[in-house]
């Protein structure tokens, strides 16, 4: 098994990054690839009692800065920790390579360094979202704007092996986001996937999801292009947020409040943990011929750790080799 992390990416990196992997390293009994530059990556192992033996640093004496463009940074950045960690995974695809840093080159640099998957047209971003009982799985999340029926269908796929054998969801559900519940309903990529997944044999394809139903969490996966789910995917993050804001101001705003979110604080807590990106580590982006996983910008420890433990069941469900497979049967189907 390899596991490689991009130790420079992100907000709080290099810190909170090796404060994950440390972290995944002591609770999960594994084995870290970190790409980085080297005496930074040293120092801060030693200062938190790392066991080195459990860790291979790979020197990178260059940074991909999020403002940077991403097709640019990861033509002229050859030694960059994000361009080394994709030439890592081309080289062993059986890997995978975790980053909080850009999510643009991540993208860029996993279609240009790394490639496709054979059969798949377009890779999908997948971020876990919460609903009312579960997570689930939203793709594509941004890295198509504009799509064709036939892309989404290979998003159904690739998703619902994703939810199976990470997630552990038998059978789950696959939702179209669309308008309207009925079948003819949308413009006419909503219309043209609707034929194409229901013909499918190898999802469970429940039908059209409104926006509105996606919260309930009526089906496992929810599936669209890429610039309806980034919007899906902003809408979500800006709701929860505005949604604890309100609530911190109420429960501030007086004795009696202050009294009430005291009794409230456990199921409060309970709340936000199920909102919070950090307990799902990352958004896989499928479709790549290796494991990629983007970690929130703003990831602390505990949200890398939970991508690192997110890595290693992708690798030990074997998720490449069932999506390949996936995918030559649904293009011998056509």
């Amino acid at each position: 098994m390899k596991i490689i992390v991009d130790a420079m990416g992100g907000d709080h990196a290099p810190l909170e990054i090796l404060k994950g992997c440390v972290d995944a390293v002591n609770e999960y009994n594994i084995n870290l690839t970190l790409i980085g530059q080297e005496d930074i990556i040293r120092e801060h192992l030693s200062s938190l009692n790392a066991p080195l033996e459990s860790f291979n640093i790979v020197d990178a004496s260059e940074i991909i800065e999020p403002d940077e463009p991403p097709v640019i940074a990861i033509r002229r950045k050859k030694d960059s920790s994000m361009v080394k960690g994709f030439e890592m995974l081309r080289q062993h695809p059986g890997s995978v390579f975790i980053s909080a840093g850009s999510t643009g080159a991540l993208m860029a640099g996993g279609l240009l360094r790394v490639g496709r998957i054979k059969g798949i047209n377009r890779p999908a971003l997948a971020p876990l979202i919460p609903t009312k009982d579960k997570p689930v799985l939203l793709i594509d999340a941004g890295a198509n704007a504009d799509c064709k029926p036939e892309n989404l269908v290979q998003f159904a796929i690739m998703g619902t092996v994703y939810m199976e054998k990470v997630m552990g969801r038998t059978n789950p559900t696959v939702g179209l986001v669309n308008i309207g519940t009925e079948e003819g309903k949308g413009n006419e990529l909503t219309k043209a996937a609707y034929s194409l997944l229901k013909e499918q044999r190898n999802i469970n394809f429940f039908g059209n999801v409104e926006a509105r139903d996606i919260p309930a969490g009526i089906v496992d996966i929810i599936v669209c292009d890429g610039f309806t789910g980034n919007v899906i995917l902003k809408l979500t993050e800006g709701l929860a947020f505005s949604l604890f804001s309100i609530m911190k101001e109420q429960f501030t705003k007086g004795f009696i409040s202050k009294i009430g979110a005291l009794l409230l604080k456990p199921s409060l807590k309970g709340l936000k943990d199920s909102l919070d990106y950090a307990e799902h580590g990352g958004a896989p982006l499928l479709g790549i011929n290796g494991g990629i996983i983007k970690a929130h910008g703003s990831s602390d420890a505990r949200a890398i750790k939970n991508a690192i433990r997110q890595g290693k069941r992708f690798i030990d469900m074997q998720v490449l080799e069932n999506i390949k497979s996936n995918i030559v049967e649904d293009t011998e189907e056509v």
